[in-house]
């Protein structure tokens, strides 16, 4: 089953149970696809990019309802990350991310910390299941200045 067909029967089943904060946000995840192909053909992998990128955008606003003092956004904030996360892949750990980094270091011939470009590169290419802001404090660390 696609992702999109994962939504989309996520959708009716949260109609069906009255669920109405996991109906918003499946219907949020399936605009997010709808705006870049209103077909949903779009691969798993596409759609995947999408769905990180909305992680991003819900983290940050948590990140700012928190610094508000907003509990009402808070809760509603955490509860649409958690339905989210179902959709994306399971993270790395912080020692899975550092092997990781380590290689992709070696594998690119960084030195300095001018070549962290290079570096974050190669990382998204050998995982796309690392948190790319942990791999880029790691790789930061590890490399000189």
């Amino acid at each position: 089953m696609t992702l999109i067909e994962h939504i989309n029967s996520g959708i009716k089943e949260a109609m069906r149970s009255r669920d109405q904060v996991r109906l918003d946000t499946l219907r949020m995840l399936k605009s997010k696809i709808m705006a870049v192909d209103a077909r949903c053909e779009l691969p798993d992998s596409e759609v995947l990019k999408l769905f990180k990128t909305y992680y991003s955008n819900l983290q940050e606003a948590l990140e700012h309802a928190q610094a508000a003092n907003r509990p009402d956004t808070i809760e509603k904030l955490k509860s649409e990350i958690i339905i989210l996360l179902e959709f994306l892949p399971k993270t790395l750990s912080t020692e899975e991310t550092k092997k990781i980094v380590t290689q992709a270091i070696a594998d690119s011939g960084a030195k300095t910390k001018k070549d962290l470009g290079l570096v974050m590169k190669r990382i998204m290419q050998l995982s796309n299941a690392v948190d790319g802001k942990l791999a880029k404090d790691l790789a930061a660390q590890l490399l000189a200045d």
